[in-house]
């Protein structure tokens, strides 16, 4: 199959010059946490911009300084084969498709692969040979800072919930964070005295630098307040397309893979099942 099989054509994007606002408000209104960047009346591509970026440079505003510029893009004619080495080479889950003249022209992710190739592929591989055992997890009841804390230090979008008998309870992904969270600006002072060198009788002078910074701010909600609870989940055993077609029926990225004995014991992802593809 080639991208041109399963590519998005209508496209959510930003342009430049244009301000963190309108792309916080084009990702919500759409529902999406990736937006592809061109420059302002045409459709040239000239970046990515990711909900990540935007929570780790709380302090920039416009969109040309918060987005990635090294991009990785795709052709209609690409194999998905090739597009998938890309998306687990460069460790990103989807990739512009541009033309010749640079313009963008679709998107592809790693969920497309997985929903509309791999579930259809009979892959009958269990999904064990391909899960992440890293997993992100954390008491239910820690408050939603610290668990946001948990889930970026595992460089994952989502984090999982587990009860005082660690059993699994919730999953939270980057969005929920998201949509409990707000931008707060803090203004700090800063001062220093400087006297006249040799002259007793100088006046000091005070010299004060004033910092403005923005951070996340959380409710005061625990994990279990806002984390999805009706969780599906695989076992080690799930073939992979059965997997996909789960991924695919829910339309969800990430599924929880539990053991014989029902204890978590990784995470499959739909960039883990590209892997299937190389």
């Amino acid at each position: 199959m080639k991208v041109k099989d399963i590519v998005s054509t209508d496209v959510i994007h930003v342009t430049v010059p244009g301000s963190r606002e309108d792309a916080l408000r084009i990702m919500k209104k759409e529902d999406v946490s990736v937006v592809p960047v061109i420059k302002n009346d045409t459709n040239k591509l000239v970046g990515i911009l990711t909900r990540s970026d935007m929570i780790t440079n709380p302090d920039e505003e416009q969109i040309a300084m918060l987005m990635t510029r090294d991009l990785i893009t795709a052709k209609m004619d690409d194999e998905l084969k090739s597009v998938a080495e890309k998306m687990v080479e460069n460790n990103i889950r989807r990739i512009p498709v541009v033309n010749d003249e640079g313009e963008l022209v679709g998107i592809v992710t790693s969920f497309d692969i997985v929903a509309l190739a791999i579930a259809d592929m009979g892959i009958k591989e269990p999904v064990e040979n391909y899960m992440t055992k890293n997993i992100p997890a954390t008491w239910d009841e820690t408050p939603l800072n610290v668990a946001f804390e948990v889930m970026k230090f595992f460089g994952l979008k989502s984090v999982i919930g587990l009860s005082s008998n660690n059993r699994m309870t919730g999953i939270l992904t980057e969005t929920d964070f998201i949509s409990e969270s707000e931008i707060i600006s803090k203004r700090t002072e800063h001062s220093s005295s400087v006297g006249t060198e040799g002259d007793k009788w100088s006046w000091d002078s005070t010299s004060v630098l004033y910092i403005e910074k923005n951070h996340l701010k959380f409710t005061d909600k625990v994990f279990k307040d806002v984390a999805v609870k009706d969780v599906v989940t695989a076992n080690t055993k799930t073939k992979v397309s059965v997997c996909a077609e789960k991924m695919r029926s829910l339309d969800v990225e990430q599924l929880p893979v539990l053991g014989i004995e029902g204890d978590l014991v990784g995470l499959i992802r739909a960039s883990d099942l590209i892997k299937t593809l190389l």
